[in-house]
């Protein structure tokens, strides 16, 4: 009787492996990429862009939770404590200096010395220059230091999640120690970046960061020293926002930059002629309000260009863009900057060389 009960046991221990070996092969497999995380009904991240002129500053909030990134210029402060005020934001669970210079780091005294805050970040501890020491000295006045993040580190701003990029390396170049960070609510994302240049740019990509974004705080006030087209291509925002004074001295933003943001089809809102920005998400779209009526300068999708009949177009000479392989015809508002173009005789020249038509410009 034994010698019978042992082979039934035998057979029917191999049957249960096998139906093991079946549910796990039947399981999906792990893409190894994260779904969006979902939100409740209703909640919403707004993303204050405020106009600080030629400088930097953006107030987050989301549900209870409230984030300062960077304050403007020194005499931008009590323009901050204001809106903050406006707001009704008395309580910052994070402030953010990106870097230590004075555009950046200058105007968060105010908010340090009027609201109650938890957290402080900042790529230093330490720089010579009276702004930032002003920056460290009311820190500490609310009993905190500034905390130097490490890229990884993530935490929540009620249901949106904050993630540390960058810097990736040490530089000596203070822009580059920008912190950059990305903010995701839904299936939407913000992406900050400082006055990060195109150094940093390259090396953020090389570790292979994830830098996919819905709206992008264009880095240094759209100067040509950031956002480089490799950069860009990883990006590929559907909205950009360039913090930027009103006929400054810099030339910012440059043309060259505008033209990058153009291939990439990103509606560009600018704080010198929209004023204070604000985008509102609610996990799916992001819709935006401005101070000012002026338009944006919409992205491919916004934008529509009389079509040529086939005899026009064959007469018709073709811009190409250098460095994006793009080419345009002479009446889109595309257009890359002069020393980026080569021109073509015909369209089928600018193929035949390898450009592809930008979206306003197929046939």
């Amino acid at each position: 009787m034994k010698r019978r009960i042992a082979p039934l046991l035998t057979l029917l221990c191999l049957l249960v492996s096998l139906a093991g070996c079946d549910l796990l092969s039947a399981a999906p497999p792990d893409s190894g990429t994260p779904s969006a995380a979902p939100v409740t009904d209703g909640s919403t991240l707004a993303v204050h862009f405020i106009d600080v002129g030629q400088a930097d500053s953006a107030l987050l909030v989301c549900g209870d939770d409230a984030m300062l990134i960077d304050g403007g210029n020194v005499a931008d402060s009590s323009l901050v404590v204001s809106y903050l005020d406006q707001q009704g934001i008395d309580q910052l669970d994070y402030v953010v200096c990106t870097h230590a210079h004075e555009d950046h780091v200058g105007g968060l005294s105010g908010p340090l010395n009027t609201c109650t805050v938890s957290h402080v970040l900042s790529p230093v501890t330490q720089y010579d220059s009276k702004a930032f020491e002003n920056f460290v000295k009311y820190t500490e006045a609310q009993g905190l230091e500034p905390e130097i993040p490490n890229p990884g580190d993530t935490f929540d701003l009620g249901e949106a999640q904050v993630t540390i990029l960058g810097p990736v390396a040490e530089y000596s170049e203070t822009n580059n120690t920008s912190i950059v960070l990305r903010v995701d609510f839904g299936a939407t994302s913000f992406l900050f970046t400082g006055d990060m240049e195109t150094k940093a740019e390259k090396d953020l990509l090389d570790q292979g960061a994830d830098l996919s974004a819905t709206v992008l705080k264009v880095g240094h006030h759209g100067s040509d020293t950031s956002t480089s087209y490799s950069f860009l291509r990883e990006v590929m925002p559907e909205y950009a926002v360039i913090s930027v004074g009103l006929d400054n001295d810099y030339g910012h933003p440059s043309d060259d930059v505008l033209s990058r943001l153009r291939d990439a089809g990103a509606t560009v809102y600018r704080t010198d002629q929209q004023g204070t920005i604000v985008a509102v998400s609610d996990g799916t779209t992001v819709t935006f309000t401005t101070e000012k009526d002026t338009a944006p300068t919409p992205g491919r999708d916004g934008q529509t260009s009389p079509q040529p009949s086939q005899s026009e177009s064959a007469q018709e000479t073709y811009i190409g863009n250098l460095n994006s392989k793009v080419f345009h015809r002479e009446d889109c508002p595309n257009l890359p900057a002069e020393q980026n173009r080569i021109i073509f005789s015909s369209r089928e020249e600018a193929v035949e060389a390898g450009y592809t038509p930008c979206g306003n410009c197929k046939p």
